[in-house]
């Protein structure tokens, strides 16, 4: 079978067809749309007629109030079904691709920046701010207890005493 192209003419005529024939569908379901509201409006809303003495009044009050009341509970309960159905839907759509299988973790890569990339990247071109993070840091001085300073058999004891130059200096002499 021997397939022939179609004309830029024919096509362009047969594309023109499709519009217009869309055309006319989306008028008519506006048409529709139109009718249907009309007809709901009917059956739904009372035509108003406003009484002329004050007790008529309230009471016309009081039933637009049921109504609205009623209308606002219909909303809740279809706005709670829509949203039931909204998250199953989206259940449904994680069960399907875990079925297939096809979804992989893309691997992590490693990021190595300093502090200070890491704020300038953060806080934007704008502040350059120099951090050191060690300067931030407490000193804390370790108490020992006079009754370690005692014991010598540890020399994690007394490792106080033996810092810095002086306490090498104490270490060789004793040793000697």
């Amino acid at each position: 079978m021997s397939e022939k192209k179609m004309t830029s003419s024919r096509r362009h005529h047969l594309k023109s067809m499709m519009l217009q024939r869309g055309q006319q569908l989306l008028e008519a379901d506006a048409k529709q749309a139109e009718v249907d509201k009309e007809r709901y409006m009917e059956e739904n809303c009372i035509s108003l007629d406003l009484p002329t003495c004050m007790q008529g009044l309230q009471d016309l009050c009081k039933k637009l109030h049921q109504q609205i009341d009623a209308v606002d509970e219909q909303r809740y309960d279809i706005e709670s079904k829509v949203a039931k159905a909204n998250k199953e839907v989206e259940d449904l759509k994680i069960k399907v691709q875990d079925l297939k299988g096809k979804f992989k973790k893309p691997a992590l890569k490693k990021v190595r920046m300093s502090a200070d990339a890491m704020l300038q990247a953060l806080l934007g071109s704008k502040h350059k701010v120099s951090m050191d993070l060690r300067a931030n840091l407490k000193q804390v001085k370790k108490e020992v207890k006079e009754e370690e300073k005692e014991s010598v058999g540890d020399w994690r004891k007394n490792i106080e005493d033996k810092a810095g130059m002086d306490g090498r200096k104490k270490m060789f002499e004793s040793e000697a």
